[in-house]
């Protein structure tokens, strides 16, 4: 096998890749197959119904050949950052659990949660938001946020991801350092923000180490600039918050995810190329992509940068990354089995399910009604 054909696969390794449509494309169907690639994240126009989307993550998993798994990644937060909505119990965002200071409840919702996705064949979440909502003008975390002091937000963000975890779903806990406190929404502007450093170890960091100890081992990046720490560069490409505090620090030994590197804050001002070996030379693990067109840009820029003398430090990292994702895949993932189809209506949006959904309906109207008697 040639150098390039080596590396791409390296790559292909730390690479999250999405697609249009109900079916999977001929083009990504040989991206995935020729470079090896680690995951694939489903969103809403993936979806149609439980088993449609079941028969399509199983015709992703066949392409794995000999390696382990592929990662079927979905947002499922709960109230609008829910892909699949048809047909599977719906529950409100995290603010509305939050609100309930119930541990327990908080569990549940997450274990149901895992048993529907499991049952179509996803096994990794983008959720749950470790984020702090304190600031009340923050356009993009808002009520994704379970509340709005570390207590809170860090004993619900600890049950989820046990909730999760125990019935075989990873988590990925975001959007580390934080983004609770931003004014500005990343999809669109690069935040910035001016929280100084002692309060970012003790307020906005807190809930992410409780989701590492309840045994979370993925963590999304935020794509904002914390101006205490890194005033040039987003936590994405910051390798003072990535290694400095999160390696050694905080001791995290498990995969770092970039969020979207199609979001603005990223593209808009670091360029398809540069960005994702920024942020594989920052520390960042896995590069996570929605479109075709934006993803074979960003990896075809930077495997032929990567070839070259001018790539030599993000390849020496790349090459460590790759080995900690196959390896984390092989391990988390051992005992898959292709979703068996007959098996999933007995289990989304089951009786079961539903009333659960129903009692956090009645505690939630029981609250609204005693705060304004």
């Amino acid at each position: 096998m040639s150098k390039g054909k080596d590396v791409a696969k390296l790559l292909g390794q730390c690479f999250f890749v999405g697609f249009e449509g109900l079916d999977l494309p001929p083009t990504v169907q040989a991206f995935i197959q020729e470079n090896s690639v680690a995951g694939v994240t489903l969103f809403a126009n993936n979806y149609e119904s439980p088993a449609q989307v079941a028969e399509l993550v199983n015709s992703i998993q066949a392409l794995r050949g000999d390696g382990p798994p592929l990662a079927i990644a979905v947002d499922h937060e709960g109230g609008k950052v829910q892909r699949f909505r048809k047909h599977f119990t719906k529950f409100p965002e995290a603010r509305v659990i939050g609100d309930q200071d119930s541990p327990k409840l908080a569990y549940e919702c997450a274990e149901v949660m895992a048993k529907e996705l499991k049952t179509v064949g996803v096994n990794l979440v983008f959720a749950p938001v470790a984020d702090i909502n304190t600031n009340p003008g923050n356009p993009v975390i808002g009520h994704r946020a379970y509340g709005v002091t570390e207590e809170r937000v860090s004993k619900m963000v600890s049950a989820y991801v046990r909730g999760f975890i125990t019935n075989g779903v990873q988590c990925v806990v975001k959007h580390f350092p934080g983004h609770g406190d931003t004014s500005q929404d990343s999809h669109f502007h690069l935040p910035k923000i001016k929280t100084p450093l002692a309060t970012i170890m003790e307020r906005e960091v807190r809930p992410f180490v409780k989701a590492f100890k309840a045994r979370c081992e993925m963590v999304m990046t935020a794509h904002i600039m914390v101006e205490a720490i890194e005033p040039k560069l987003p936590a994405t490409m910051s390798h003072r918050i990535l290694n400095e505090i999160l390696r050694d620090q905080l001791r995290f030994r498990g995969l770092i995810i970039s969020d979207d590197m199609e979001m603005k804050a990223i593209a808009d001002h670091f360029g398809e190329t540069d960005a994702g070996l920024k942020a594989i030379e920052a520390g960042v693990d896995i590069l996570l992509y929605h479109t075709e067109p934006f993803q074979t840009r960003a990896f075809e820029g930077m495997l032929s940068k990567l070839t070259t003398p001018e790539g030599k430090k993000a390849l020496a990292r790349l090459e460590d990354s790759a080995k900690r994702v196959t390896e984390y895949r092989a391990r988390v993932f051992t005992g898959y089995k292709p979703v068996y189809i007959p098996e999933i209506a007995s289990i989304i949006g089951s009786k079961e399910h539903l009333d659960l959904a129903k009692r956090l309906d009645k505690l939630v109207a029981r609250a609204a009604a005693a705060a304004t008697s």
